[in-house]
C-alpha cells in the first residue's frame, strides 16, 4: 500500500476505509463481518479508518475501537462531530457550539477507547455559529493533546479559509467520484490546493452505483437510505444507469471492475487525494485495494471524462442539500 500526505504532515495510506455503512444507512449490518473487514484492511496496509459519532448513532465508533484493539499504532483514526443525534437515532440538527465540540470529542475518545483522535472533522458547518468559534474550541483540543489534526467536511471555499485562519486545516472531506464532480466546479478543490489542504474523497464509488450492479432500488436492502436519494429516483435513476454502463464498458476494456476503474480515476487526480471507499465485505475490500495497480493513460482519462463529464449525474446528492457546502 502506497502512502499519501494530507496537509503536508499527516501520512496515511493512499486509500482509506469508510466505516459508516458497517453500522447504519445501507441496510442490514453484521458486526462480525465488519470487524473482520477492518482487520483485513489493516493487514493489507490500509492505515486510515473513517468513522463519526453520528454513525449508528455512536455504535460505529465502538465497532472501530473494538477492531483496533492491540493495533492502535498502525491506525490513523478519523472521526467527526457536528451532526447531533440522540441514542435512539433522533436527529437534533447541526451543532458547532464550542461547549458541544468538547463534549463530543471526549465522548468519541471514550467510545473509540483511545487517548487522542488523529484527525477530527467538523462533519457539517453550523450556520448559527461562526466557524471561528467552532474552530477556536477545536484548536484548544489540539493544544490539550486530545486531537492531532483537524478537518472539515462539505464546506464552501470561504468557510474553509476562515477555519484555516484559526488553525491549519489538514483535510477537507467531501464527496467526489465520477458521478459527483462538483468539487471541481465550485472552487473547493482549487481552494484546498492553494492552502495545502489534503482532499479526502468519500463515496468514491458513487454510493455503490458505479458498480453497475444496482439495476433497481428493489436490489437494495430494507432501510437502505439510497432508496430515497434523488439520484435513485425515476428518470434520474435511468439516466444514471446509462452513466454506470458507460463506465462499465471502459472497465471491461481495461480488464478491471467498474469499482476499480472509478477508484483508479480518483487516485489519478493527484497525490493530495485520498479516497475512502466503504465496504462491509473482505472480497470487496480486496477488490478496491487492487485498484491501486491500475494505470490510466491520458487516453484512458480522456475516455473516462467523455463518459462521465462534470455534471453528468442526474439529481442532487442528497434530498436536503441545505447543509452541504456551507
Amino acid at each position: 500500500m502506497q502512502t499519501r500526505v494530507l496537509g503536508n504532515e499527516l501520512v496515511v495510506s493512499a486509500q482509506g476505509l469508510g466505516c459508516m455503512g458497517m453500522s447504519e444507512f445501507y441496510g442490514n449490518t453484521d458486526d462480525a463481518n465488519s470487524l473482520a473487514t477492518i482487520r483485513r484492511a489493516l493487514d493489507l496496509g490500509v492505515t486510515m479508518l473513517d468513522t463519526a459519532d453520528m454513525y449508528g448513532p455512536f455504535t460505529n465508533e465502538r465497532l472501530v475501537g473494538e477492531a483496533i484493539k492491540g493495533r492502535r499504532a498502525e491506525v490513523v483514526i478519523a472521526t467527526k462531530f457536528g451532526n447531533e443525534r440522540e441514542p435512539d437515532g433522533t436527529r437534533l440538527g447541526i451543532n458547532g457550539r464550542p461547549e458541544y465540540v468538547r463534549r463530543a470529542c471526549e465522548a468519541s475518545l471514550e467510545r473509540l477507547g483511545i487517548d487522542v483522535i488523529d484527525l477530527y472533522y467538523q462533519h457539517r458547518v453550523d450556520r448559527s455559529v461562526p466557524v471561528e468559534e467552532t474552530w477556536g474550541a477545536l484548536k484548544e483540543l489540539v493544544n490539550e493533546g486530545k486531537v492531532r489534526y483537524l478537518g472539515i467536511s462539505e464546506a464552501a471555499p470561504a468557510t474553509i479559509r476562515r477555519a484555516h485562519g484559526v488553525h491549519p486545516v489538514t483535510a477537507l472531506q467531501t464527496e467526489w467520484s465520477l458521478w459527483s464532480r462538483e468539487a471541481e466546479d465550485n472552487d473547493v478543490l482549487a481552494t484546498v490546493r492553494e492552502l495545502g489542504i489534503g482532499f479526502v474523497a468519500y463515496s468514491p464509488l458513487g454510493r455503490g452505483f458505479l458498480s453497475g450492479k444496482i439495476r433497481s432500488v428493489a436490489h437494495l436492502d430494507a432501510g437502505d437510505f439510497r432508496a430515497n436519494s434523488p439520484r435513485f429516483q425515476g428518470d434520474n435513476f435511468s439516466k444514471n444507469l446509462e452513466l454506470a454502463d458507460r463506465i462499465n464498458e471502459i472497465a471491461v476494456a481495461k480488464n478491471c471492475t467498474p469499482n476499480q476503474l472509478a477508484l483508479a480515476w480518483v487516485l489519478a487526480q493527484g497525490d493530495d487525494i485520498v479516497p475512502i471507499p466503504g465496504t462491509r465485505r473482505i472480497n470487496y475490500l480486496e477488490e478496491n485495494i487492487a485498484a491501486a495497480d491500475i494505470v490510466l493513460t491520458e487516453m484512458d482519462l480522456q475516455r473516462i471524462d467523455e463518459a462521465a463529464p462534470r455534471g453528468a449525474a442526474a439529481g442532487d446528492r442528497y434530498a436536503d442539500m441545505s447543509s452541504v457546502n456551507s
